[in-house]
């Protein structure tokens, strides 16, 4: 039900057609209808990249919810992604599909951290999109102890990209790429 009434508060600006010449990096890009489609489904999977702590690079699999200003992810505290994202908070997110001619959506940014006791409302509206509001409310009940902590990481991006080769860059997909798609519908 908070997951409902919370997708029909949202009610995101949506670039017109003309705007969607923008340059990659402009932050505008977040409301182009590619980027608000990717941002609003929560069954997709974003990828999370950051630096470890032996300073090479990480990239995990991560549900995700976008408020219209930051992308919401949550973690249990105490956990080695928490104590790296601590030391270095630049990261890079990935949010895309793999059908068709691909849709992606590539944010950067400094993520901030904060710790509350219990389970992090987001978290609990992502499992609610996931796993179904049943499903998702025996987990939630059976992990939501006394003790529990988590930490919402959120990143308001400062530099976006989006790749999308039926509306952004509709020439650009290569012909051969066309045809297998064409010969397969």
């Amino acid at each position: 039900m908070f997951f409902r009434s919370y997708l029909s508060s949202v009610s995101p600006m949506i670039l017109s057609d003309t705007q969607v010449g923008l340059p990659q990096g402009d932050v505008r890009l977040l409301a182009t209808p590619t980027a608000q489609r990717l941002l609003n489904d929560l069954t997709l999977v974003a990828r999370l990249a950051y630096t470890g702590k032996d300073a090479t690079p990480r990239v995990i699999p991560v549900n995700f919810l976008w408020n219209g200003e930051e992308i919401v992810v949550a973690a249990f505290a105490g956990t080695y992604k928490i104590r790296d994202l601590n030391a270095r908070p630049d990261v890079a997110i990935t949010i895309d599909t793999a059908d068709g001619p691909p849709q992606v959506l590539m944010l950067r940014g400094k993520v901030t951290l904060n710790e509350v006791e219990g389970v992090l409302p987001e978290y609990a509206t992502m499992m609610g999109a996931v796993r179904g509001e049943e499903a998702s409310g025996a987990y939630l009940s059976a992990i939501d102890k006394p003790g529990l902590r988590m930490v919402r990481i959120a990143l308001r991006p400062t530099w976006v990209g989006v790749l999308d080769f039926q509306e952004r860059f509709p020439g650009m997909t290569p012909e051969p790429v066309l045809a297998a798609l064409g010969a397969g519908q």
